[in-house]
């Protein structure tokens, strides 16, 4: 292995780390979102474990960051942003936001065609503020079924069982902003003028 890749591996732990203390999560807590052992995270952490693709890509998706910013791909000088998009949950995920603390935007992509599926309401630590860009959202919040058309945001702490999906047949596009719990959006309105 030649020097300038060992620079770059050696690096991995120290990026691990601070990820993981930045969003102030222990290794407990990572080892059961990514179902790797806490021995193998802490080995990691500390140099003691090469890491590979099957360690790093759960490890990227847990923290909400690309698998470049983990192995610190080397600047190029190209001012361009290249979203990685991703699949969950039969919708399209593009990250807008870098970073692995504070608040995370996506913009979300639910094609037409696909199937609905039912509603199987999940719950977590965070709150998230959603907002239609085209065609009608289904969120399902609590005891809440509502239809949210272009234009309409909602607002709510993921603690509350929720899922959300295509209201109809159509295609929707919608962002959402989620943060960590107690992180919320503030609305700020100009002071009217005497």
């Amino acid at each position: 292995m030649d020097d300038a890749t060992e620079d770059v591996i050696s690096t991995v732990g120290p990026r691990l780390r601070a990820l993981r203390a930045k969003q102030g999560t222990t290794l407990a807590d990572l080892s059961e979102r990514t179902g790797i052992s806490v021995s193998t995270l802490s080995r990691l952490e500390s140099g003691q474990r090469r890491p590979n693709l099957e360690l790093l890509l759960p490890l990227a998706r847990a923290h909400g960051v690309p698998l470049d910013e983990l192995v610190g791909a080397p600047a190029t000088g190209d001012p361009r942003i290249h979203i990685r998009p991703f699949t969950a949950y039969g919708m399209t995920i593009l990250p807008l936001s870098r970073g692995a603390g504070g608040l995370q935007a996506f913009k979300h992509i639910i094609p037409a065609g696909t199937k609905r599926s039912e509603p199987t309401p999940q719950v977590h630590e965070g709150y998230e503020w959603m907002y239609v860009l085209s065609g009608r959202l289904r969120l399902v919040l609590g005891e809440h079924d509502l239809v949210l058309p272009a234009g309409e945001a909602a607002e709510f702490d993921t603690r509350t069982p929720h899922w959300f999906g295509r209201a109809d047949d159509n295609a929707v596009e919608f962002l959402s902003l989620f943060g960590p719990q107690g992180e919320r959006m503030h609305v700020r309105a100009k002071p009217k003028r005497s």
